[in-house]
């Protein structure tokens, strides 16, 4: 385990370090309150052993601020046990309304402190397990079923989070809005099932570009997400104005490449995409002003012809 140990003398902390880590735990050692806090908002931590007598900020104090600072979520509890010279009935009280778990003597032998941490050590296990399957359902709740890209509500979320940013660091924001050409067409035509694996290849692709760009750093911190049926957008958030054209580019042209056979597409005979590409150089005002200026060049690319990039 990974133990983060809070004792302001330091005769008592490496005395308990010691006794610790020859169980084969890892040990950080705080002298005080406000220096446990700092630490574990820099750290992870499986178990806080907490003394309750220092200077400044006591142990129920700082104990209390910790969970304060872990939030509602179940998986993010760390076990608080506090380690005191004076375990009394109403130390004990106040230890577990502060939001401790447990309660030990500073003199606590070698086998119940062994064992102690061995049942610490289960639980740790278990927080573990259930932090890994609590990150799988967000991230399968953020997820289209169909293409695995994002989806509209995550990306809504994304995009407020970063159009803000962007907003007090003067930095520009762009946006590319894409829809695949004459889609109804092509499920007509070749039925829903084969009008899903389009979606997904489409989507792969335009996965793939984006990664790319975000890869070398020419987009970085770019990401697609599934807008709505045949629908898909690229947000590109703090990159120099003018990024967002050479992307939509690279896409149209990736997808044409694709080859996937689309008989119904007017002239081109394989699937391909339109896309409005806006920029606001800095970003300013209202995040739907540029999905409304995106909108309208896609409009504009589908009326000039399909299969290509329409950007300001």
């Amino acid at each position: 385990m990974k133990i983060l140990l809070v004792d302001d003398s330091r005769a008592m902390a490496m005395v308990m370090c010691a006794r610790l880590e020859s169980f084969g735990h890892e040990v950080c050692h705080a002298l005080n309150g406000q220096a446990a806090i700092d630490l574990f908002q820099a750290d992870s931590f499986d178990l806080i052993l907490m003394d309750i007598e220092m200077p400044g900020m006591n142990g129920f104090e700082a104990t209390t601020r910790i969970r304060a600072l872990e939030g509602h979520e179940p998986w993010a509890w760390t076990p608080i046990i506090f380690v005191t010279a004076t375990d009394t009935d109403s130390n004990l009280v106040t230890a577990i309304e502060a939001g401790g778990d447990d309660f030990i003597s500073k003199t606590v032998s070698e086998a119940v402190l062994q064992a102690k941490m061995k049942a610490m050590s289960r639980i740790a296990g278990l927080r573990s397990r259930l932090s890994q399957a609590n990150r799988k359902l967000q991230d399968q709740a953020n997820r289209d079923g169909l293409t695995g890209l994002l989806n509209r509500r995550a990306m809504d979320l994304q995009v407020d989070t970063q159009w803000e940013l962007s907003s007090r660091a003067g930095r520009p924001f762009s946006l590319l809005m894409i829809d695949v050409d004459n889609f109804k067409l092509y499920n007509d035509h070749y039925g829903h099932l084969a009008g899903d694996e389009c979606l997904r290849a489409v989507a792969n692709c335009i996965n793939q570009c984006v990664q790319q760009a975000h890869d070398d750093r020419t987009a970085q911190g770019a990401f697609a997400a599934r807008y709505g049926g045949e629908e898909f957008a690229v947000v590109i958030p703090a990159v120099s104005a003018g990024v967002h054209a050479g992307l939509a580019a690279c896409l149209v042209e990736a997808v044409a490449s694709l080859g996937i056979p689309h008989e119904q597409n007017a002239d081109f005979g394989v699937v391909t995409i339109s896309i409005g590409g806006a920029c606001i150089d800095p970003a300013a005002g209202h995040v739907k002003t540029l999905f409304r200026q995106a909108d309208e060049l896609l409009y504009k690319a589908k009326e000039s012809g399909r299969n290509r990039a329409e950007v300001c």
